[in-house]
């Protein structure tokens, strides 16, 4: 039996390309006030790999977990 790998997928704006192969990307989640019922939005900022560094701030990527690249990378750009 051949096992698949269920890889975590998020989508985010970029908001930096400062550092050498690697794109900051914020995820913005709308989640809803148990009590009041009123929404917010929470974000998180991910480091991700970029390979070919073709990626500018403001897109809109994809991106998929993989294995520790650094300290803080453990992400890689599926679509830019």
């Amino acid at each position: 039996m051949e096992k698949v790998a269920h890889k975590r997928t998020h989508s985010g704006t970029v908001i930096s390309t400062a550092m050498h192969k690697t794109i900051v990307v914020q995820v913005d989640s709308i989640k809803t006030h148990p009590k009041y019922n009123k929404q917010y939005t929470r974000s998180k900022k991910y480091h991700v790999h970029d390979e070919k560094e073709t990626s500018k701030v403001g897109d809109v990527v994809t991106f998929v977990d993989c294995r520790p690249l650094s300290k803080t990378k453990r992400w890689r750009v599926l679509t830019a």
